[in-house]
């Protein structure tokens, strides 16, 4: 059984993660030259979702580049639908060395650089342009240089799109809709504050169990961005759908940096281009997906509501006080100079 965190623990993870210690990766076992000429490679990458997600799809096309413009020397091993474990597993891999690449949301990052997590603050974004201006942006290169301490390299920026709220049976209209719903979010201690303030109840649990979860009544609401909702069939559990886009839901594409590190320039260049590639077809799909997957989720039976974003925004401007006591000045005074 997925032993599920409690929304303190988390939150002191992350509230301590400045105060983590450093991982000695420069310590581990390095390949004695660096991979590449005539050596074959296996990169395996996992993630939570399934191939049918707009990550899936992207990590197929990945892995066709990678493949291609090796010639074969280079192969990706795609293990989808969380075979290698949760979110949480699959970051815990790639620091540790037992997994090369994976996808996440970059507030499930934030247990190691609490920084990374960012982009999830509320109400941040309007629109999915102003979000990649954001993730392309200087800003993010050197907040995605922390990670770097942990074994961590981004290679680029997936997208999830713009968390929205379901339910089981109750509709959601109004901040006061929200009060006392039990709600599954992601371990991203800015999510769980978010729906904390709007009156909710928040608790983390592993992505690829919350579909049964949901099923055998653990929780009566859940939060994730409407592909998602869809891809995944959320809605044979969930009647109710308010398009809330409280969080913007950035994804780090990563690789550990033992591998990296080990790898030739050639190598990394044909990896780094086909991340981009990966990323622009993500971003696409994502988008595409979500105007058009609205409509279908209303034609699969579910009650579609709108709420007062403005409402949801006044009623959340907390969370960023709280995110800024753990943060640097400077960090938070460049990304209210980028978004505003």
């Amino acid at each position: 059984m997925v032993k599920r965190l409690t929304v303190a623990a988390v939150a002191l993870c992350v509230v301590f993660a400045g105060c983590k210690k450093t991982q000695n990766v420069a310590a581990r076992p390095q390949a004695e030259n660096a991979v590449g000429g005539n050596t074959s490679v296996t990169i395996t990458l996992g993630f939570s979702t399934n191939k049918e997600d707009p990550r899936g799809v992207a990590s197929l096309l990945f892995k066709e580049e990678v493949e291609q413009n090796s010639n074969g020397r280079i192969t990706v091993d795609i293990q989808a639908d969380g075979k290698r474990g949760s979110d949480a597993d699959l970051i815990e891999g790639v620091v540790n060395d037992t997994l090369d690449m994976t996808i996440s949301s970059a507030g499930n990052f934030a247990v190691y650089a609490a920084e990374v997590g960012i982009s999830a603050l509320p109400f941040l974004f309007s629109d999915f342009d102003s979000a990649w201006q954001f993730m392309d942006s200087p800003l993010m290169q050197e907040v995605d240089k922390t990670l770097e301490a942990f074994n961590i390299v981004v290679l680029s920026h997936f997208d999830n799109g713009f968390r929205c709220v379901t339910t089981t049976d109750r509709a959601v209209n109004c901040v006061a809709d929200m009060k006392g719903l039990h709600i599954r979010t992601p371990p991203n201690q800015i999510v769980m504050e978010t729906m904390t303030v709007l009156g909710a109840n928040p608790e983390p649990y592993a992505f690829n169990d919350l579909k049964k979860a949901l099923k055998d009544g653990l929780f009566d609401s859940q939060e994730n961005p409407i592909p998602i909702i869809y891809n995944s069939r959320l809605y044979e559990e969930q009647h109710c759908l308010a398009i809330t886009n409280h969080s913007y839901d950035a994804m780090p594409f990563v690789i550990r940096k033992s591998l990296w590190d080990a790898l030739g320039e050639g190598d990394r260049q044909i990896l780094r281009e086909a991340a981009k590639k990966a990323q622009d077809l993500n971003r696409q799909l994502v988008r595409n997906q979500t105007e058009a997957f609205v409509a279908r989720l209303h034609n699969v039976g579910m009650t579609i509501t709108n709420p007062n974003l403005h409402e949801f925004a006044q009623a959340t401007t907390c969370v960023l006080d709280s995110f800024s006591a753990i943060c640097r000045n400077e960090l938070i005074h460049e990304m209210k100079a980028l978004t505003q």
